[in-house]
C-alpha cells in the first residue's frame, strides 16, 4: 500500500476543505477535491503496481509547479507553499522511478 500516498491525497483535498472554509474560496474546495481525488486514484494504481505510478507523478508535478508559482508570487509560504513543499516531495518520491 502506498501510504505516503494516500497521505498526500488527504492532505491536498482537505487543504481545499479548509481553503473553502476560510475564506469560502469555491476554487480551493473543487481543485482541492478534485486533485486530491486523482493523487488517490494514482496512489491506488501504485499500489497495485509498483511501475503505474504517472498518474500520481504527473498531479503532484502539476500541483508542485502551480503552488509553487502561487508561493512565489505571494511572498507567502502558507498555503500554497506547504502544498508545493508535499508536492516536490511526492515527485522526488517517484522520480527514480523513471529510471528504471
Amino acid at each position: 500500500m502506498d501510504y505516503l500516498g494516500f497521505g498526500y491525497a488527504a492532505a491536498v483535498a482537505v487543504g481545499g476543505i479548509v481553503g473553502y472554509a476560510r475564506a469560502g474560496s469555491v476554487i480551493s474546495l473543487v481543485m482541492g477535491l478534485l486533485f486530491g481525488s486523482l493523487s488517490a486514484v494514482g496512489s491506488y494504481q501504485t499500489s497495485r503496481d509498483p511501475k503505474d505510478f504517472w498518474l500520481l507523478l504527473v498531479t503532484s508535478a502539476t500541483l508542485m509547479s502551480i503552488m509553487g508559482y502561487r508561493s512565489i508570487n505571494a511572498g507567502k509560504f502558507m498555503p500554497s507553499g506547504l502544498v508545493a513543499s508535499l508536492s516536490l516531495m511526492v515527485v522526488l518520491r517517484l522520480a527514480p522511478r523513471l529510471l528504471v
